[in-house]
């Protein structure tokens, strides 16, 4: 059942029925988990805002503009700037100008689309062309429209391309000395600094058979921490930008206007809500800022375990519904456990989140949830059958405290749906009515059932009341056991058991005093009870067929204890009539019962039937009654 639960699980996933699930809650995880703590990042953004537009009066700025723009950068010492703004054709005036600047300072980078044109590829500038300055501007955007991965090449089979973000951290890493080279655990992986970034495959995290073109990695950016310093283009213009903001560090000039529409969302930010959209400026920043950090070691991209490695998580967890299942009862314990464990599975997701590690949560938590819910209810379904087989067993024959009892430890009593048989020692009680078959023989068959029904009912209750369990009835007569379920005795036990049989046979002798007056008004003759009571090991156990199934105990004990309550009874007959009650008891419940307030008479020692020795018998008296000794 578990296993199978957790085939429906990984079957769900695999089927990409839980992607979207997934990505939302590793976004949320994003959101929850602790923010970075950097020094700022080394870049500036330079933007062209909507008020930038009206007052150059035009859009898309000229070369001439963007030539001006770029001179003014420069001439403050950036160590290298980023131009998000495309340049394949020319935008009068100004080509001439822009050409110089470009040809004029190698560390202005521009930007293209990958492609070709026919594709919707945009070239760089054509002065570029050949060269390593060109950086293309593709983001990937999940079905649902975050971004939630980064690019470092592209190809298009023959020629390799470079991202922009990729493109302005290598040339800014590069007079810190740091330098791409193969990873020493695969040499097809790129390594950047202290930092290795392993390729994304089409299956890593939640995602299915998504699009792993290129050589991408998992964005894992200062979630809302930093804000980059930003200029308008206008106060670039008009040389109010301050140089310390712009010297030694990454410059990006990109546009911010809503009517360019170049804006995305990410999972990453500093809000628990859903992110707000990002220029793609700035998300091209915060892109550069990632590998900058990850190749100082300041932090690592997002991480995910292998196929084996998430299975094997998952697996551990539904493992521990199945637990839950098992070993929780109570709707209220039940529902406090299982929250707790999501509680403790979400904080687990969020740390390794801030760890840079990604580990599912949404198959894990339907597991764990799934199979404590399933494996409850199987529980549940084969506690109430063997409910069913213990008050089968049982009915009305013990009280409902006893029952209770039985059915907290039903583990230790039952095997299979059947009593498991064990030896125990029992203070056995039969009693039989003296002038029954008279009585019966005499009444209609209704009266004598209700009659007999009314009889039945009262001494059942004495019995259960007093801890006794009904064993069996034939007609008027009842059998009982005293200690039947006690699995653990000690002597004490059995002392007590001895003791609650003796004084149940008492407690019936003053109700049938009682039921006799009653029935004498209705005008039936007296009724007498015989009471035989034995202590000895008997075995107890469930006797039958599966379909017809009897609790029952057998052994010496019990038979000496049906030979006492039938011993002499022909002699009986002869007593005092108003005796309406004989108790004979055997010499070993003689021995358990210690110092009582009973008062005891030797009969003898008498030869049972079916034994081969005489056994020691005694009659029982409630102190006060001696006068009663025939």
């Amino acid at each position: 059942m578990t296993f199978l639960v957790f085939l429906g699980v990984i079957g769900l996933r695999s089927q990409g029925l839980l992607e979207g699930l997934e990505l939302e809650a590793y976004d949320w995880s994003m959101r929850l988990s602790s923010e970075h703590i950097n020094e700022s990042p080394p870049i500036t953004l330079v933007t062209i805002t909507d008020q930038d537009i009206q007052a150059l009066g035009h859009w898309p700025i000229s070369d001439e503009m963007l030539a001006k723009a770029l001179t003014r950068i420069q001439a403050q010492g950036p160590r290298v700037i980023g131009v998000d703004i495309y340049r394949d054709l020319e935008v009068l005036p100004g080509r001439a100008a822009l050409n110089q600047v470009l040809q004029r300072f190698p560390q202005i980078m521009m930007v293209m689309k990958f492609g070709k044109p026919e594709q919707g590829g945009i070239a760089g500038p054509t002065i570029l062309k050949g060269t390593d300055r060109v950086g293309f501007s593709d983001m990937v955007v999940d079905q649902d429209g975050v971004v939630r991965r980064g690019l470092l090449f592209l190809d298009d089979g023959t020629t390799v391309f470079r991202s922009l973000p990729f493109l302005l951290a290598l040339n800014y890493l590069e007079q810190d000395g740091v330098k791409p080279e193969p990873a020493g655990e695969n040499p097809n992986w790129l390594k950047l600094g202290q930092t290795v970034f392993r390729p994304f495959e089409s299956h890593d995290g939640s995602y299915v058979n998504a699009d792993a073109q290129g050589y991408q990695f998992l964005l894992n950016l200062d979630r809302g921490v930093h804000a980059f310093p930003t200029f308008s283009l206008q106060t670039v213009l008009a040389g109010e930008v301050s140089q310390e903001v712009i010297h030694d560090r990454i410059v990006l000039l990109g546009v911010v206007s809503e009517g360019v529409k170049d804006y995305f969302y990410t999972s990453q930010c500093g809000s628990l809500t859903r992110c707000p959209r990002v220029p793609g400026v700035e998300l091209h920043g915060h892109m550069v800022a990632q590998l900058i950090r990850n190749a100082r070691g300041g932090s690592a991209p997002i991480a995910t375990l292998s196929d084996g490695q998430e299975a094997g998580w998952i697996a551990l967890w539904v493992l521990g519904g199945a637990l839950v299942g098992f070993w929780v009862r109570g709707a209220w314990r039940f529902s406090v456990v299982v929250l707790f464990g999501l509680l403790v599975l979400s904080s687990i997701v969020v740390a390794s989140i801030a760890n840079s590690w990604w580990i599912p949560w949404i198959p894990t938590a339907m597991g764990w949830v799934v199979n404590a819910m399933v494996v409850t209810a199987f529980i549940s379904k084969r506690e109430q059958q063997e409910r069913r087989a213990v008050m089968a067993l049982f009915s009305r024959h013990v009280s409902p405290q006893v029952a209770a009892a039985v059915w907290e430890q039903r583990e230790q009593f039952l095997e299979q749906g059947r009593w498991r048989p064990h030896r125990q020692v029992v203070s056995t009680v039969f009693t039989d009515l003296e002038g029954f078959t008279t009585l019966a023989e005499s009444m209609p068959p209704n009266q004598l059932w209700e009659w007999l029904n009314d009889y039945l009912d009262t001494m059942v209750k004495i019995i259960t009341d007093h801890g006794g369990l009904i064993d069996d009835y034939y007609g008027d007569m009842i059998k009982a056991g005293f200690g039947v379920l006690t699995r653990e005795q000690s002597e004490e036990d059995i002392r007590r058991n001895a003791r609650d049989a003796v004084t149940c046979s008492l407690a019936m002798e003053q109700e049938m005093i009682r039921l006799n007056t009653r029935w004498q008004q209705q005008g039936l003759g007296l009724i007498r009870m015989r009471v035989g009571i034995n202590t000895g090991p008997v075995m107890v156990g469930s006797l039958g067929s599966a379909e017809r199934m009897k609790f029952t105990t057998i052994g010496d004990a019990v038979n000496i204890a049906a030979r006492l309550e039938n011993l002499q009874k022909d002699v009986w007959k002869n007593e005092d009539p108003n005796t309406v009650c004989r108790i004979l008891i055997g010499e070993t419940t003689k021995q358990h019962l210690g110092v009582h307030p009973w008062f005891l008479t030797e009969v003898g020692s008498v030869m049972l039937k079916g034994k081969t020795q005489s056994v020691p018998v005694y009659r029982l008296y409630l102190k006060g009654t001696e006068q009663r000794v025939p």
